[in-house]
Order: structure tokens, then sequence, then C-alpha cells
């Protein structure tokens, strides 16, 4: 039978995954931890931040919610941020003071995989806030790098590798078989964006 603990602490997270404040008020309420986790250790901001729930991560953030708090694929709520690109999510995120060094499963960080899924809003705000956007992941590439070679070349992408450029991106990192982001564009026909690297 289950504790009078844990029923809470379900609830806690049911509801901040499916975005229910309310609930999410009626659950904190009941005593549970708010880094409570599932059973991929995932907190209830993280999953809030996962589905996009925006007023719900606010909630939990004004509660003193963790947006560091890793789950079992090392993912935080921050992380999070750059694979859905939600600008709106970052924005709740920011006055937790989020570690933006805190790397990913691949070793990356969230401009990375922002830059990579082509979400320009995204990759516009976060330069903004003090990223590295010279970080290279463990597969030898920087979000410079995942636009060029994982991008496809379109207006989307040619807005991100100005916006990256503009925030200091360094053109001259290469991968680990010593391509540049300009040698990838042009193998790959990206005109524009060769244009941008040159």
């Amino acid at each position: 039978m289950p504790t009078g603990r844990a029923v809470p602490s379900s609830l806690l997270l049911r509801a901040a995954r499916t975005g229910h404040t309310e609930q999410i008020v009626i659950a904190l309420g009941a005593g549970p931890d708010i880094e409570s986790r599932d059973d991929h250790r995932r907190t209830g901001l993280l999953l809030a931040a996962a589905h996009d729930h925006v007023e719900a991560a606010r909630l939990l953030v004004e509660r003193g919610a963790d947006p560091n708090a890793l789950d079992d694929r090392h993912d935080t709520p921050w992380l999070v941020t750059g694979v859905t690109g939600s600008v709106k999510m970052l924005e709740v995120l920011l006055p937790a003071n989020p570690d933006m060094s805190i790397r990913n499963r691949y070793g990356g960080i969230s401009v990375i995989p922002a830059s990579e899924r082509g979400h320009v809003d995204y990759v516009r705000r976060v330069v903004q806030v003090g990223i590295d956007v010279n970080h290279v992941n463990d597969l030898g590439w920087t979000a410079l790098l995942e636009a060029v070679i994982l991008g496809d070349g379109t207006l989307a992408y040619q807005h991100i590798v100005k916006l990256l450029l503009d925030a200091g991106a360094d053109r001259s990192i290469a991968d680990r078989d010593g391509v540049t982001a300009l040698q990838h564009a042009r193998h790959n026909g990206y005109d524009n964006i060769t244009a941008l690297l040159s």
C-alpha cells in the first residue's frame, strides 16, 4: 500500500506533465518534495518543460524548483528548452539561474540542439544570456557545425548561422576530421551559408 507521501508525489508529477497548475498547488500543499522524481528521475519542472507547460513551470520555479535537476538521460529542465525551442520556457527558467554549462548525454549545451533543429527564435534569445556559443560536444561539433552539418541550408539555418556568428561563434573550429563549417557548407551546396561563413 502506498505511503501518504507517495500519493501526492505522483499527483505532483502527473499535474506537472499535464500542465494543471491547480493540481500542482494541491499536490504541493499535501507535502511532497518539489524535487520528487518519476521512474526516469524526471522532476515536475523537467516534465513541465519537456511538455512546454509554461504556467506550470512558472509556478514550480516560483516555489523553488531546481532548473538543473538531471534525469536518467542527463537532461535538465534548462537543457530540454534547447530541444523544444521554447523561448517562453527559457524566459520562465532564467530567474531560477540555470547552469548553462551542464552537458546533455551528447556532451552538448542547449544552444547546440536548438541550432541543429532550426529553432531560430530560441537561438536568437539564448545567445543573449551568456551561453558559450563555441562549446564543443562529444561528437566534436559546435552549434555552428551542427547547424551546417545537420541542417538543410534553408532560411532558418541561414538565420541561425548569422546569429551564431554575430554572437561570436568561431568559424575556424573544425570537426574531428579537420573540416570547418565553411567546408561543410560548400560540400553540401549551401551557397547562402557559404557566403555567410566566407
